[in-house]
């Protein structure tokens, strides 16, 4: 008789808490960040001329400035402020994989984006705030979705260390988005529900 081999239960990426590929994550992460000190630069060159291709809500004429109104900032201690926290969470929301990565960041930036446009304030609306209050969001929901204790005991660390920036999805100070704040943190929201449903379905097949 043949022995009978019983195949040990599949892990669920989405109840990962670090990277399967540390090292690429963290490259892909920090080239990004990199990325908005390399615009940030050219902007400063050109007289801050930049600063004015962000999303302009409602405004047919340049409802392209969504796919890249993420990488400018006003100033370099605007960018400085959404390093850190950018670095952080973003890290810790590519424990699914860096495909994972890239797809939860791109329904968080189109979710941000197309949410500012249609309901946003007037004026042009910059910044990588939206993907942190994103992150912030995905890494909050994913543990619940997936009913991991060791991705519920993550979101209670990144609350601890950064709830705080929840209250940015409220109207206050003059000059802040909110808007791109609230609509990055549903784009979060969208993305945490997404992953866990693909993950049950993966894990079900």
């Amino acid at each position: 008789m043949e022995p009978t081999v019983v195949s040990p239960a599949r892990r669920s990426p989405a109840k990962r808490v670090i990277p399967p590929n540390p090292v690429l994550s963290a490259a892909v992460v920090l080239g990004f960040v990199g990325l908005l000190f390399v615009v940030e630069g050219i902007d400063t060159a050109l007289g801050g001329r930049l600063d004015a291709s962000g999303v302009r809500p409602r405004d047919f004429t340049e409802w392209d400035n969504l796919l890249w109104a993420p990488v400018l900032h006003l100033g370099w201690d605007h960018v400085t402020g959404n390093a850190v926290p950018l670095l952080v969470l973003g890290f810790l929301a590519s424990s699914g994989g860096v495909k994972q990565f890239l797809q939860v960041t791109a329904v968080i930036w189109l979710t941000n984006g197309l949410g500012v446009w249609v309901f946003g304030s007037p004026g042009s609306h910059i910044g990588a705030s939206g993907l942190v209050f994103g992150f912030l969001v995905f890494l909050l929901l994913r543990g619940l979705f997936a009913r991991s204790a060791a991705q519920v005991l993550v979101a209670v660390v990144v609350f601890a260390l950064y709830g705080a920036l929840l209250l940015g999805v409220l109207p206050g100070q003059p000059g802040i988005s909110w808007e791109s704040h609230l609509f990055g943190a549903l784009g979060g929201a969208l993305a945490a529900w997404g992953v866990a449903r693909d993950d049950r379905r993966t894990v079900a097949a």
